[in-house]
C-alpha cells in the first residue's frame, strides 16, 4: 500500500526540482494553484482587481509571483499555498483596516489630488503628481470628452491613478 507521500509525489512531483516535473504533474499544480488562486481573490478582496490602488497591485503582484513557484516547483508546493493564505488575509485585514480608519485608508492607498479647480489648473499639484499636461489632455480627451478645461469644475488623480473629471453645470 502506498504512503500518502508517495501518492502526492507522483500526482505533483518532488518541490525543488523543477527539472524533474512531468508536463501531467505542471498541469495539475497549474490547475490547483488557478482554482486556488482564484477562491483567494474572490474571499479576499473582490475589488483588489478593479481598485488598481498600488496596495492592491502589490498585493495581486506578490500573489501571482508566490504562486508561480509552486506551479513550476521551485518552491514547496502546500507551503506556498498557504503563504499565499496567509498574505491574503495580511491583506484582507489592511482593507478591513482601512474601512475603519480613513488614515489608515490613505497611508496605505494614498490620497487624491484636485489638478483642476473651476477650469484652472493647479500646475503645483500637477508636478507633485508628475502628471504632464499632455497626460492630462488625453484624460481629457477621453474621459470627459472635451478638450477645453473651462468646461471642468474639478479634474482629480485618483487613489488608483485614474483623473475623474466633474462637468461645470450648464446654464
Amino acid at each position: 500500500m502506498e504512503s500518502l507521500h508517495d501518492i502526492y509525489l507522483k500526482m505533483f512531483g518532488a518541490d525543488g526540482h523543477p527539472t524533474q516535473l512531468t508536463l501531467l504533474q505542471i498541469a495539475l499544480r497549474g490547475l490547483i494553484i488557478f482554482a486556488a488562486g482564484l477562491t483567494m481573490v474572490r474571499l479576499g478582496d473582490r475589488r483588489s482587481l478593479s481598485e488598481k490602488t498600488a496596495f492592491d497591485a502589490i498585493f495581486i503582484v506578490l500573489l501571482g509571483s508566490m504562486l508561480s513557484r509552486a506551479i513550476n516547483g521551485t518552491a514547496p508546493f502546500l507551503l506556498t499555498i498557504g503563504g499565499a493564505i496567509t498574505l491574503m488575509i495580511i491583506h484582507r485585514v489592511c482593507a478591513w483596516f482601512a474601512y475603519r480608519s480613513h488614515s489608515f485608508g490613505k497611508l496605505i492607498k494614498g490620497e487624491e489630488v484636485a489638478l483642476v479647480r473651476n477650469g484652472k489648473v493647479d500646475w503645483d499639484a500637477m508636478k507633485s503628481a508628475l502628471v504632464s499636461k499632455h497626460d492630462l489632455a488625453e484624460d481629457l480627451r477621453l474621459s470627459a470628452k472635451t478638450e477645453n478645461l473651462e468646461d471642468i469644475r474639478l479634474a482629480q488623480l485618483e487613489r488608483s491613478g485614474d483623473i475623474s473629471f466633474i462637468s461645470k453645470e450648464k446654464s
